[in-house]
């Protein structure tokens, strides 16, 4: 699905198909570079990691692992509830491991950093974070994230696995979403 299909429920395109895929080239060259001679297990955080894993894997020029985590911090409402849960765990025992958390985007740092705590008590040789999107703005919990796509404003993005309501995530670009949808 391309922007011509959601007309006006987007102010803007921040990224295009083409400028997320170079960047995740680069990004994945830059962690092949870090981990030379080392085995790495990318760990995807569902659901909205799907796309950028799946792309930043692919541009890899070696073999590397993959597993996933589902983990989930809201209640029933649109506010944190505080307590964090893990909804799917992984099926790869880390311990002496390289993991690369792949994360969609970080805004409040706060599901982040419980994961981070989280997988290294169970004793990974490193846990690193590859993010393809960061809002500063929005950080609550300083989060040392590795690798960053993009640094952009604290507003409400839609496109390439982030969604609103289970929508637009097979957007293939990433735009800000028209306060009129959700509003």
């Amino acid at each position: 699905m391309d922007e011509s299909h959601i007309e006006g429920d987007l102010v803007n395109i921040l990224f295009t198909e083409e400028q997320i895929q170079s960047r995740l080239g680069e990004l994945a060259a830059e962690i092949e570079a870090e981990y030379e001679g080392k085995d790495i297990l990318l760990v995807g955080v569902l659901r909205g990691a799907v796309m950028v894993m799946a792309d930043l894997a692919r541009h890899f020029s070696r073999h590397l692992e993959m597993d996933w985590m589902a983990v989930s911090s809201y209640g029933s409402g649109t506010k944190s509830s505080g307590v964090v849960r893990i909804l799917k765990d992984l099926d790869t025992d880390i311990s002496g491991r390289h993991v690369i958390i792949v994360e969609d985007i970080i805004d409040t740092g706060l599901t982040l950093s419980w994961l981070v705590s989280n997988l290294t008590s169970r004793a990974p040789a490193s846990v690193e974070i590859c993010t393809l999107l960061r809002k500063p703005e929005a950080l609550q919990m300083s989060v040392d994230v590795k690798w960053v796509g993009y640094d952009i404003p604290n507003e409400f993005v839609v496109g390439y696995g982030l969604d609103y309501a289970e929508r637009y995530r097979n957007l293939r670009s990433i735009g800000t979403l028209a306060p009129h949808v959700y509003s």
